[in-house]
C-alpha cells in the first residue's frame, strides 16, 4: 500500500472516533509532520469527508457531521459486530416496509457489499451459521423512533392519535422525555400536561406522529423502564412460585418476563411475578421439569387447577 494511501486510511479511522485532536497531538500521532497532516486534511475534505480545523491556541482537527454519510472505516472486529447486529434485528419475521427490521435488512445488503475481500468470507459464512427465532414483537415504524428522538432532543411537544389496548383511539399531545426497550417492544416516556402526569405509549400504537412548534421546560422524570415495568404489574396479579431448581436454570426459563428471584435454601428459588393470566407463566415452569408450589390468589389458583385437570385428562 502506498505510504499516501497508508496515512489517509490512518487519518480516516483517528478522525472518525469522534474526538477532537490538536495539531500537534495528531501529527505525533501518525508520525507525521505539521505540513504533511494539513496535506492530508486538505485531501479528505476533497474526497467529501468534513474536517473542521480551528486555528491557534486550544485548536483541534474534528471530523463533523456532513450533508452525506462518508464511507465509515471499521476495524475487522467492529464490521462483523455491525453485521451481527444487523442480522439479528433483520431475523425472518413479518416486516413492513419502514419498519425497523425492514431497515434493518436493507442496511445489511448496503454494509456487506463494502467488505474488504479478506471479510467477506467470513461474513458469509458467519450469516450462514447465523439462525434467529422469529418475534413476535410488532414493527415499530423507524421514522417514529428517529422522530421522537428529535422532539426529545429539541424539547417539542409532540401530536399523536393513539390505539389503546383495548383498540380506543384517542389523540395525545404530550411533552416526550426518554424511548424504552424492554422485552422486544418500543415505549415512550411522556409528560402530558392534560393528565398532569407521566404516561407511558406503545410506539407501534402511535400513528400520525406530528413534532409541533411548542417547546416545554424539561422536568425531574422517574427511572424510565422501572416506571415502565411497575406500570404494566400495577394491572396485573401477583403470583409467586416456589421451584426445587437453583436460580441459574430459573433465571433462563423466565428470561423474558420480569420477575424478582431470591434463592432459597437446599437449592430452591423462589420467583415472583404479576401476570394478566394464569397460562402466562406455563412455557417457563414446562421448561424447568421441576416440582413446585404456587402463591396466588383464588381466581389464578382455579385456573391452574382446572388446566391441570385437563391435561391429566389428555394424558390418560
Amino acid at each position: 500500500m502506498p505510504d499516501v494511501t497508508r496515512r489517509m486510511l490512518s487519518l480516516l479511522a483517528t478522525l472518525q472516533t469522534g474526538r477532537s485532536f490538536g495539531g500537534g497531538d495528531l501529527a505525533a500521532r501518525l508520525g507525521v509532520s505539521p505540513r504533511t497532516l494539513r496535506r492530508d486534511v486538505d485531501r479528505l475534505r476533497e474526497y467529501g469527508y468534513p474536517v473542521e480545523t480551528r486555528p491557534g491556541p486550544g485548536g483541534h482537527y474534528r471530523l463533523t457531521a456532513g450533508a452525506a454519510m462518508p464511507p465509515l472505516m471499521l476495524e475487522d472486529d467492529e464490521a462483523v459486530a455491525v453485521l451481527l447486529g444487523l442480522a439479528a434485528i433483520a431475523a425472518p419475521r413479518s416486516a413492513t416496509e419502514g419498519s425497523v427490521d425492514e431497515a434493518a435488512t436493507r442496511a445489511y445488503g448496503k454494509v456487506e457489499q463494502y467488505l474488504p475481500k479478506r471479510l467477506r468470507h467470513r461474513i458469509a459464512h458467519l450469516r450462514a451459521s447465523l439462525e434467529t427465532g422469529d418475534s413476535s414483537a410488532p414493527a415499530t415504524s423507524a421514522g417514529s423512533l428517529a422522530e421522537l428522538a428529535d422532539a426529545i432532543a429539541r424539547r417539542l411537544a409532540v401530536a399523536f392519535d393513539y390505539r389503546r389496548k383495548d383498540g380506543e383511539a384517542t389523540s395525545r399531545r404530550v411533552h416526550p422525555h426518554r424511548q424504552l426497550h424492554h422485552l422486544q417492544r418500543w415505549y415512550l416516556l411522556a409528560w402530558d400536561p392534560a393528565r398532569g402526569d407521566w404516561r407511558v405509549f406503545r410506539t407501534d400504537r402511535i400513528s400520525d406522529l406530528r413534532i409541533t412548534n411548542d417547546a416545554f421546560e424539561p422536568r425531574p422524570a422517574p427511572p424510565g423502564v422501572e416506571y415502565l415495568t411497575e406500570g404494566i404489574g400495577r394491572s396485573r396479579e401477583p403470583v409467586a412460585f416456589t421451584i426445587h431448581a437453583p436460580a441459574e436454570p430459573v433465571a433462563e426459563a423466565f428470561r423474558h418476563d420480569t420477575v424478582d428471584l431470591t434463592a432459597l435454601a437446599d437449592g430452591r428459588t423462589r420467583v415472583a411475578m404479576r401476570v394478566d393470566s394464569w397460562e402466562w407463566p406455563l412455557a417457563a415452569l414446562a421448561l424447568l421439569d421441576a416440582d413446585f408450589t404456587i402463591e396466588a390468589p383464588p381466581a389464578l389458583l382455579e385456573g391452574f387447577r382446572r388446566f391441570a385437570a385437563r391435561l391429566r385428562d389428555a394424558a390418560g
